[in-house]
């Protein structure tokens, strides 16, 4: 058992989550967290959940949470799978659509667990290059494909791809399953939720982390067809029964009931985007446009590992990846504004980039 299971877990190369260091207080513009709390409506909710109730099991059903998504969303409660984040569902998907004989296909920049996913449970994958504007080519994904899974806007680049080339990937692929992960759809992108009651192979995951601030929570959703969610719940009580706990299940609910607050917040993370890229600019920064919480940027002369170095050595932390495609750029999550603006400074002290 124990060279089984060596053998097994060498061949893994995990999920690696952006740092969060105990050493001092840092400006964390490395994780894509919503630099708003929860409104004082799901703070309420969660208050009300602690109770003598804590001693029940939760609702193993959800039905609350997934009726208040179903009802904003104007779909009805079978199209509506929940769970411990979008990760999970994302692992429950893999196993549930992507168990085929011929390979997935993602962008070969894209959310660094899905490689991980397919390692895990054993499913080949390809990759599909982007164009050179970080965008997807359709005409590059792989015509035998065994499923098809990209972020939309995509990370790490904050690349949004239009609902015209999503039909045009579900027309052109009628027979395999479109997963579209909607982390950061919120933040400018259009949703292709309205799709799914016209195409039974596309599954939309989204996530409460981002864009309702409840990233210490762990609350994810998934909009399909009531075939794929049935998949879904097929997995899950054979995999991990477990549902969500009671409170997040109320702060939940709040977080979907609250839409002025929710819109409030996000207008507000667009307009920090907005100055920020633009301050970005004008030091001479490439800046992808983004329509997620965060930007992509990178500096024709500057090294983008030397920038990530010393913003953390002045308590600034943004992500850099070690990929060779993607190496010179960073990760900025977008904060507050005056966060922002504290960032724009030390970019300044830092590099003197805006004299270069």
């Amino acid at each position: 058992m124990n060279k089984y299971w060596s053998l097994l877990t060498k061949k893994l190369s995990p999920y690696e989550p952006g740092e969060q260091p105990q050493d001092r207080k840092y400006l964390k513009l490395n994780t894509n967290e919503n630099p708003f709390p929860p409104s004082e409506e799901v703070l309420s909710k969660i208050r009300g959940s602690v109770s003598d109730s804590l001693r029940l099991y939760p609702d193993p059903n959800s039905t609350k949470l997934k009726s208040a998504i179903a009802n904003y969303y104007d779909l009805d409660i079978n199209n509506i799978f929940v769970g411990n984040g979008s990760d999970e569902i994302l692992a429950f998907s893999f196993l549930a659509f992507f168990k085929d004989k011929n390979p997935i296909s993602f962008p070969n920049v894209t959310y660094s667990f899905y490689p991980v996913y397919c390692n895990l449970f054993e499913i080949g994958f390809n990759t599909f290059p982007l164009d050179c504007n970080f965008s997807i080519d359709i005409e590059k994904i792989d015509t035998n494909s065994g499923g098809i899974i990209f972020p939309n806007p995509n990370a790490p680049t904050g690349v949004y791809f239009g609902l015209s080339g999503i039909e045009e990937i579900l027309n052109k692929f009628p027979d395999i399953m479109l997963i579209v992960d909607e982390a950061y759809i919120d933040f400018g992108g259009a949703s292709c939720i309205e799709l799914i009651e016209k195409y039974n192979n596309l599954l939309v995951i989204q996530t409460f982390s981002k864009s309702r601030s409840l990233a210490g929570m762990r609350v994810g959703f998934a909009i399909g067809h009531p075939n794929l969610i049935m998949a879904l719940n097929r997995v899950k009580n054979s995999f991990n029964s477990y549902p969500l706990d009671t409170i997040a299940i109320e702060g939940a609910i709040g977080a979907i009931e609250d839409n002025d607050y929710f819109v409030t917040c996000c207008s507000q993370i667009v307009e920090a985007r907005k100055y920020l890229s633009n301050e970005l600019e004008k030091m001479s920064f490439h800046v992808l446009p983004s329509k997620a919480n965060f930007l992509f940027v990178n500096h024709p002369k500057l090294d983008a590992a030397s920038i990530y170095r010393k913003l953390k050595e002045s308590g600034i932390l943004v992500r850099h990846f070690n990929n060779p495609i993607i190496d010179n750029f960073l990760r900025i999550t977008i904060g507050k504004k005056e966060e922002m603006i504290l960032l724009v400074k030390s970019i300044k002290s830092i590099t003197g980039v805006d004299h270069v």
